[in-house]
């Protein structure tokens, strides 16, 4: 074979070294991720939601009467002690129409008792005769000179004079109380006069629903009193997750507005839910989970919002991969991990799984590096480079 002359031996060098760095420029370049490092530790399942925080005894105090509220000296966060008069009602003074028709109500009323007290000693006497008609005929039928029939007729008509001179005393009861009611209706030693409302227990008010002078029907709420050092927490969860809390699982507070992480306990969890609209406009059935502090937190008071975790399960040492690596495929969990440079699909079995981090039962060790937010073009063996957080 004819040798290569020196000339084309540079140019099939050259050739060569024109290809390689044509391979090397298209070549596709490594693909950038970041990565997590699979370790072992402590893990959490949490459920995490909004909350307020609730007085546990909250009293509504409402007016005993119609008329006119009068102002009030306290104020919001005022101390006050059981018995103590928190507001002040006026009930209205009678017009001239009114006091006449009270007038002949009253005196209606006291006929009335008139005729229940005739009617009771009218009774009185009958029975009085009967109960010694009965003991005579009883004495009577003894001796034989009265029929068995005769002696029964005598018991049975003093049992029922019995039965009427009871219903008649109470009667003349219920008159004298009707005739009590009218005749208040024209005291006038008592016009004028405000009806006090006083607190039923030792605490703080919480709220003053009616600040201004105006009149109320009765019924209506004036003040609200409780104790702000009672609080509960009140946290609002989806009905599906409801489920999955138990009293006595612990809560982390948050967002509380002062420094820590502040711990209570499930206390309860409320048997029925309620509707409520997202901020999407999505209809959800919520359920409201209740927990007690483990310790007063006396910054806090009535219907302030925090941010509660519900601990739902822990374990102490487990392996753990970030969430944000894993993905479903083939109806299990698969990630990538970084060998050599490349990127190596694999599947791996997950067992409980936590906001950032879950436990990993098969399919990884401890220290491997992963891929984390794996991108649509991210494939197997495919070149990548760790991109600098």
């Amino acid at each position: 074979m004819k040798s290569l002359s020196r000339t084309q031996r540079i140019a099939a060098a050259v050739s060569a070294v024109v290809i390689l760095l044509l391979l090397l420029v298209l070549r596709p370049a490594p693909l950038p991720v970041e990565v997590g490092v699979v370790t072992r530790g402590a893990l959490e399942v949490t459920l995490d939601d909004e909350g307020i925080t609730r007085v546990i005894d909250r009293f509504t105090i409402s007016s005993p009467v119609a008329g006119k509220v009068l102002r009030s000296g306290l104020v919001e966060g005022d101390s006050v002690k059981a018995g103590m008069a928190v507001v002040s009602v006026l009930p209205p003074e009678l017009n001239a129409r009114e006091y006449r028709v009270a007038v002949s109500e009253a005196g209606a009323a006291g006929a009335s008792v008139s005729e229940a007290e005739s009617k009771l000693r009218q009774v009185s006497v009958q029975l009085s005769q009967a109960r010694l008609k009965a003991g005579r005929y009883d004495r009577l039928y003894r001796e034989g000179a009265v029929s068995k029939e005769s002696h029964e007729l005598a018991d049975e008509d003093a049992a029922v004079l019995e039965k009427q001179s009871r219903a008649a005393s109470a009667a003349v009861s219920a008159a004298r109380m009707q005739a009590s009611a009218a005749s208040a209706q024209t005291d006038t030693k008592v016009a004028g006069q405000a009806v006090e409302v006083r607190s039923p227990i030792d605490g703080r008010v919480l709220r003053i629903l009616e600040k201004s002078e105006r009149v109320v029907p009765a019924g209506t709420p004036l003040v609200e009193i409780g104790n702000p050092a009672l609080l509960e927490i009140v946290i609002d969860v989806l009905s599906s997750d409801a489920v999955r809390v138990r009293p006595g699982d612990s809560v982390s507070i948050e967002d509380w507005g002062g420094p820590g992480t502040l711990r209570a306990l499930v206390d309860r969890i409320e048997p029925a839910a309620f509707t409520k609209t997202s901020a999407l406009g999505i209809e959800e059935k919520r359920v409201n989970v209740i927990a007690m502090l483990e310790k007063p937190e006396p910054r806090l008071g009535d219907n302030f919002r925090i941010q509660a975790s519900i601990v739902l399960q822990r374990a102490e040492r487990v392996l753990r991969v970030p969430v944000s690596s894993l993905f479903r495929e083939t109806g299990g969990w698969e990630l990538f991990v970084v060998e050599g440079g490349r990127a190596k699909k694999r599947s791996v079995k997950i067992g409980m799984m936590g906001a950032d981090l879950a436990e990993v039962l098969g399919g990884l060790r401890e220290g491997e590096r992963v891929v984390l937010h794996p991108a649509n073009e991210l494939k197997e063996d495919v070149r990548v480079t760790v991109r600098e957080k």
